[in-house]
C-alpha cells in the first residue's frame, strides 16, 4: 500500500498560488481592452456590468479561500484510498492535465444539461457583453463541482499535479473570454478552445446554444458532438435575463426560481424533473403547458360565445 499524504502535509507543500501570481498581467489586460474599446469607440465594455462581474469575482475569491483546505481535504481522501500512484514527475503533469480536461468538459457539459447545475454555473453567462472581464463571474457555490474532478485523484495522480493542473485550466480560462482575438491558424482552432470556439459557447441563439464545452482542448466537443464554429457575430447572455447587475441576486437567481418551482411541484417526479433535467427542455414542457391552457382558455370562450 503506498504512502498515505496528510492534509498538513499537503499543505506544506506549498503549492503555488499560480492564479495570484498572473491576476496583475489579468487586470492589465483588462484594462488595455477597455481602452481600447473606448478610444475605437467599440462599446465592449458596460460599467454597471463590469463591476457587476468584479463583485462576483471578488465573492468567489473570498469563498474558495475559505473552502481550500476542504477541497483539498476531499480531493486527498480520495487519492489516499487508492492503492495506486502514477508517478510524480514531469510527463504526469501532461496526463493529469488531458484527464482533468475530459472531466472539465463533463462538468461543464453536465452544468447545462441539468438545472440544478446550471445554478452553479449561470452567473457566469448572464452578462449580455463579452470580455475578459466576464472570466470574472465565477459562481460562488462552484466548489461543489469537485465532484466531478475526483477521477483524477482516484487515477493516482499527486494532489500537486491535480492542483497545479487546476490553476493552469481555470486560467486558461481568461484570455478566451474576448472579442479582440478573432480565429487563430487552423490547427490551433483544432485542438484548443479559442476566443472564437468561446465566444459560441456564450451565445444566446438557437444555433449556437449548448456548444463548445470544451476548457482548454476543444477535441472532446468534436468527439462528442457538441461542436460548433462561429458563423456569425453572437449575441451573448441567457435566453432568460435576470435583469440585474446586483452580484447576490446574480449568482442565487436560478436556485430562488428552482425554489419556486418545487414549492409548486406535485410529487418526486416533479422534483426530479425540476432538479436534473435541461433548462431547455423544462422551458418546452413549461412553453407547451402555456399552449394548452391557452387552447383550453380559447375553447371555453368560444363555446360561451356559441351559448
Amino acid at each position: 500500500m503506498p504512502e498515505l499524504i496528510t492534509i498538513q502535509e499537503l499543505m506544506d507543500m506549498g503549492l503555488p498560488p499560480i492564479i495570484i501570481y498572473a491576476a496583475p498581467v489579468m487586470f492589465a489586460l483588462v484594462f488595455i481592452e477597455w481602452g481600447l474599446s473606448a478610444w475605437r469607440k467599440w462599446d465592449l465594455y458596460d460599467t454597471k456590468d463590469f463591476w457587476a462581474s468584479t463583485a462576483i469575482g471578488i465573492g468567489n475569491i473570498i469563498v474558495s479561500s475559505a473552502t481550500k483546505i476542504s477541497i483539498f481535504a476531499l480531493v486527498l481522501f480520495f487519492y489516499n484510498m487508492v492503492p495506486w500512484r502514477v508517478p510524480h514527475t514531469w510527463w504526469s503533469y501532461v496526463l493529469c492535465f488531458i484527464l482533468l480536461d475530459f472531466c472539465r468538459y463533463w462538468a461543464h457539459r453536465i452544468a447545462h444539461e441539468q438545472r440544478i447545475w446550471w445554478a452553479t454555473h449561470v452567473p457566469h453567462h448572464s452578462s449580455e457583453e463579452y470580455n475578459f472581464s466576464v472570466s470574472f463571474r465565477l459562481s460562488w457555490v462552484q466548489g461543489f463541482k469537485v465532484i466531478f474532478f475526483l477521477p483524477v485523484a482516484l487515477a493516482g495522480f499527486h494532489p500537486v499535479a491535480f492542483f497545479i493542473c487546476h490553476q493552469i485550466a481555470v486560467l486558461y480560462q481568461f484570455w478566451i473570454h474576448t472579442e479582440l482575438i478573432d480565429k487563430l491558424p487552423r490547427p490551433i482552432e483544432f485542438i484548443f478552445t479559442t476566443p472564437s470556439h468561446h465566444r459560441v459557447h456564450h451565445a444566446k441563439d438557437d444555433h449556437y446554444l449548448d456548444k463548445n464545452y470544451g476548457s482548454t482542448l476543444i477535441i472532446w466537443d468534436r468527439m462528442f458532438g457538441t461542436f460548433q464554429p462561429e458563423l456569425n457575430t453572437p449575441n451573448y447572455g441567457i435566453t432568460k435575463p435576470p435583469d440585474s447587475y446586483n452580484p447576490v441576486y446574480l449568482v442565487f437567481h436560478e436556485f430562488i426560481a428552482i425554489w419556486k418551482d418545487l414549492k409548486k411541484a406535485e410529487g418526486w417526479r416533479d422534483w426530479l424533473f425540476i432538479l436534473f433535467a435541461s433548462p431547455a427542455e423544462q422551458a418546452r414542457v413549461a412553453k407547451e403547458s402555456e399552449g394548452n391552457r391557452s387552447d383550453n382558455v380559447a375553447s371555453l370562450s368560444s363555446a360561451e360565445a356559441e351559448e
